[in-house]
């Protein structure tokens, strides 16, 4: 057993209320919003500490999984796993999968500390203490919930009711309370003793299983069988997905904490923020004299009291304000800041068009286990991206049927091999594949490698790939 908590990271999600920058393909959690680093990589850095904590095991699915090892080796953490899920379940069944492989490797005694990856916290001595006490009352046999202390009446949360004091600093769960009108928020939070249900928990992995087991067993066998049938891929742990598919989409909160007699709540001041909305982005955000949050190209005129951010063209926002002006390569949204709970609906409506569906599902730029591309131009017959590939990285050796390519080196060094041949194409240096010619990119230098590719021909298709050889395991 190890006397260090185990942080199990949820990085699924495919979360819509940060459109048009977060998207289906790559959601919030894998975004650089504010800082140099990722809220995965933020997650990270707060379990990174090898005296407090085991190597964190984090669970995400088929697409996101090198995005994952990616950002991870970007920070310098190592992971002690990545579980793929194969169909997404809610967070009940990830945990009871997370706690069935967790109790073999550390045993039953371990404590967990489940946490989101997408959630912007202030890890300071307030945060620290919290973990503790958490720690302590997990090892007694509660489930713990961490409970932030309300700096408003906020509709977007659930709230928890704090009962009876515990030793040791944490208290019996009175009750939960799904996200309220604000009439009833602002009654709970003048009133006192409620808390927001913050969605980070820590409990044994034999407690919860055992809970898990006792209170949603369809759950639990699944989950259970979904492990023992698993397979190793590369750094990799696949779930079973015929067994897991057995599992109920159920939440956490509704299956186990809110119906177990073990629950326990830790009262916490640290700042917090699910980051559910441009909303509670534009409150955390560093304001200037008139309330303004931006970030990228704008100009703001008279405008108070608003979120502007572009990742592409210059914004110019003049006499409003409380609204949000957001801009990906793509898209950009505008809509007033107090209504921006209502994006997923927004949404839905794009995604059930067919002149819009591709807005919501994916980025003109794309992540791959060795860099990526961006979709710079498409035309009758041609496409031009932008390819960006990471230092030591390679592509898979490929051919196209139906489309030649030429690629231009505009910053650090290629290494290019076409049919027998291996060059050497170096900045303002070009080298052209010809259609159905055997081909690869490798970055060998220590900077990021960064190629247009101009693609030609009768289809230009991503499923126009015949992969030969690759490091990644997708030939």
């Amino acid at each position: 057993m190890s006397n260090k908590i185990v942080p199990v990271i949820m990085a699924g999600g495919k979360g819509t209320r940060l459109w048009p920058l977060s998207r289906a393909s790559a959601p919030k959690q894998f975004i650089q919003f504010v800082g140099d680093r990722t809220l995965f990589q933020a997650t990270l850095s707060r379990v990174s500490d090898p005296t407090l904590y085991e190597g964190p095991v984090v669970i995400t699915n088929e697409d996101f999984r090198f995005l994952v090892a990616e950002q991870a080796r970007e920070i310098g953490i190592a992971l002690s796993a990545i579980l793929l899920e194969p169909v997404a379940r809610n967070t009940a069944p990830a945990v009871a999968a997370a706690a069935t492989l967790l109790g073999r490797r550390f045993g039953n005694d371990a404590v967990l500390q489940v946490l989101a990856s997408d959630h912007d916290i202030v890890a300071d001595a307030a945060y620290f203490d919290a973990i503790r006490v958490a720690q302590r009352t997990a090892a007694d046999g509660k489930l713990v919930t961490f409970g932030i202390t309300p700096t408003e009446p906020a509709t977007g949360y659930g709230y928890i009711e704090i009962g009876a004091a515990l030793p040791g600093g944490a208290h019996i769960v009175k009750q939960f309370v799904e996200k309220p009108a604000l009439p009833e928020a602002q009654r709970m939070v003048e009133t006192g003793g409620f808390v927001w249900n913050s969605g980070i928990f820590m409990f044994s992995a034999g407690q919860v299983l055992n809970e898990i087991h006792s209170l949603t067993p369809a759950v639990g066998r699944a989950a259970r069988d979904a492990v023992e049938k698993g397979s190793s891929d590369l750094d990799f742990t696949r779930l079973d997905a015929e067994a897991f598919m057995l599992c109920p989409d159920i939440s956490l909160d509704y299956a186990i904490m809110e119906r177990t007699s073990k629950a326990a709540v830790v009262p916490s001041s640290f700042t917090w923020s699910d980051l559910g909305s441009w909303d509670a982005v534009w409150k955390l955000g560093d304001r200037d004299d008139n309330g303004n949050v931006r970030s990228g190209n704008a100009t703001l005129v008279n405008t108070k009291n608003s979120l502007v951010m572009s990742r592409t063209s210059h914004l110019a926002v003049q006499g409003l304000e409380g609204v949000a002006v957001i801009a990906s390569e793509d898209a950009v949204y505008v809509g007033r800041l107090c209504e921006s709970q209502d994006v997923g609906k927004l949404v839905k409506q794009l995604a059930s068009a067919k002149t819009t569906a591709c807005l919501t599902e994916s980025h003109p730029t794309s992540y791959r286990p060795w860099g990526g591309y961006t979709s710079v131009l498409n035309g009758d017959r041609f496409q031009v991206k932008r390819l960006f590939v990471t230092p030591g990285k390679k592509l898979s050796l490929q051919k196209h049927h139906h489309r030649s390519e030429h690629w231009i080196c505009v910053k650090g060094t290629a290494e290019v091999t076409v049919g027998n041949d291996i060059k050497i194409v170096r900045e303002n240096e070009s080298v052209y594949i010809p259609q159905g010619e055997i081909h690869r990119l490798a970055n060998p230098g220590k900077i990021m490698l960064e190629m247009i590719e101009v693609q030609t021909g009768s289809y230009l298709g991503e499923d126009d790939i015949i992969r030969i050889v690759d490091e990644f395991g997708r030939a």
